[in-house]
């Protein structure tokens, strides 16, 4: 059983955890950074590496189809190994990945130094979930700490595109990985210092067939979407992965089913708030990485926008991200995580809704209000979504919940852009593309919304802080 020293931070202070909290959120900015931040400076790698499209396409698919492939295996080692263990580990992996493609010679390695860096991230990510909720037992006081944390999405998003132009116009595209260098020693220094162990685990099997399968599915599935638009969906290759996706989640249920030790218990997506939890993280991250997809396309080549314009358009819906989850946070502790999810998913319809007009409208007022209207909904939305599932589940559990919700978020970030990419491609023009694709994401946001309020945080005040843990 754990007792409070080994959940807390080992100097239980307010100063403490907010310093650990620093730390957790830095871990999460430099994944979230590494998947934003890359984007402006690939014709500088071309440049000095060579290699076309193709190449430059996996240099950044690299990085998030591994993060996505063991998002759940990761989480479910949090579990096992314990959270801190997972998290220095996959710290050192990133920090150590980040320095190596700093000095990349070819593009053959930096394209394997980005699959690492994805071993690391996925490392990340669940793991620190998992501490801040055994930092933070109680619920408001968690919310409250999430939301904070979430924060980090927002300003990742505005730097990211904006310090990867600066240091690729400035000192090279090869400093955009050692800026991971110092905010890894600080993260680091932090979780070593203040995080507590967490309790010894009983169950201590590690569930290789659900981790081999896992991995398989999950990026399996994000292969073939990934690479469906460039090669063709009838290609070979693409079918194969299609086809191993199918056999992997085949093999992955029958697995978890009869493992003593499951990566993923069946029995927790019997827990509403987590498997409707899971689908409306997909449907958030269809909408939100729809709209990073397109909108810059739309800036630039339905309005003649240059691309450093582009990215100045897209603040109204990234400098809401930066700051309103800290408000979210402490909304969700006060009234729960129904209303404000649901409200979220609402926005952000309403925001694609309102670019999809803007499209056929002159002028930046209608695209400047869509994208306020995204970026407060998106603000709304996950950080109320990451707090009930984690308040669903066990604290033990934490690790495996979170890296499936993340898992879920990652796939939806992917058919994001796979759907706004088939759209485009169709149109006879980006403004039709835009209207055409936005009016879909609407549709995909408000089944979110619906299911949000049906399904999530329905019960959560009449539920007591122990029940869910009764249901493991």
């Amino acid at each position: 059983m754990e007792t409070i020293a080994q959940i807390r931070p080992r100097r239980n202070s307010g100063a403490a955890r907010a310093a650990l909290l620093l730390g957790l959120s830095l871990g999460y900015f430099m994944v979230l950074m590494d998947t934003t931040v890359l984007g402006v400076a690939l014709p500088a790698i071309r440049e000095e590496l060579g290699g076309g499209l193709s190449g430059m396409q996996w240099v950044s698919n690299a990085y998030t189809i591994v993060f996505a492939g063991l998002l759940l295996s990761m989480g479910a080692l949090a579990d096992r190994l314990g959270a801190k263990r997972v998290y220095t580990a996959g710290l050192a992996v990133f920090l150590a990945a980040s320095g190596l493609c700093a000095a990349a010679p070819s593009l053959g390695a930096l394209i394997g130094l980005r699959a690492l860096l994805g071993v690391g991230g996925a490392a990340l990510l669940p793991a620190s979930l998992a501490l801040l909720t055994q930092a933070y037992p109680e619920p408001a006081a968690r919310a409250r700490a999430l939301g904070i944390w979430a924060a980090t999405t927002g300003a990742a998003m505005a730097i990211g595109p904006v310090a990867g132009g600066l240091l690729a116009d400035g000192p090279g595209w090869r400093f955009i990985f050692l800026i991971n260098v110092p905010l890894a020693v600080v993260s680091l220094v932090a979780v070593t210092k203040l995080a507590g162990a967490g309790a010894e685990r009983r169950r201590r099997g590690l569930d290789p067939a659900g981790q081999l399968t896992g991995i398989a599915a999950i990026a399996s599935l994000a292969y073939a979407l990934t690479e469906g638009q460039t090669r063709g969906w009838t290609s070979t290759i693409v079918l194969v992965a299609f086809g191993i996706f199918a056999l992997a989640a085949a093999g992955f249920i029958f697995a978890e089913s009869r493992s003593k030790a499951p990566l993923l218990p069946l029995r927790m997506l019997a827990i509403p708030a987590v498997s409707a939890g899971m689908v409306s993280g997909l449907l958030v991250n269809v909408g939100l990485s729809g709209v990073l997809f397109a909108v810059p396309l739309f800036f630039q080549e339905a309005r003649g926008y240059s691309a450093h314009a582009a990215g100045l358009a897209m603040l109204p819906m990234t400098i809401p991200l930066a700051f309103n989850p800290i408000w979210t946070g402490r909304l969700v502790g006060r009234a729960g995580a129904r209303k404000p999810l649901t409200g979220g998913f609402a926005l952000c319809a309403a925001g694609v809704l309102t670019t999809a007009y803007a499209s056929a409208a002159p002028g930046y007022f209608y695209p400047m209000i869509g994208l306020l209207l995204v970026g407060f909904g998106t603000s709304f939305a996950v950080p109320s979504l990451m707090a009930a599932v984690m308040a669903a589940v066990p604290r033990e559990s934490a690790g495996t919940a979170s890296g499936a919700l993340n898992a879920a978020r990652q796939l939806g970030a992917t058919l994001g852009v796979v759907l706004m990419g088939a759209l485009l491609g169709h149109a006879g023009s980006a403004a039709e593309g835009t209207r055409i694709g936005f009016l879909a994401l609407g549709g995909v946001l408000a089944a979110g919304g619906l299911l949000s309020w049906f399904k999530i945080g329905r019960d959560a005040a009449a539920r007591s802080d122990e029940a869910p843990r009764s249901a493991s």
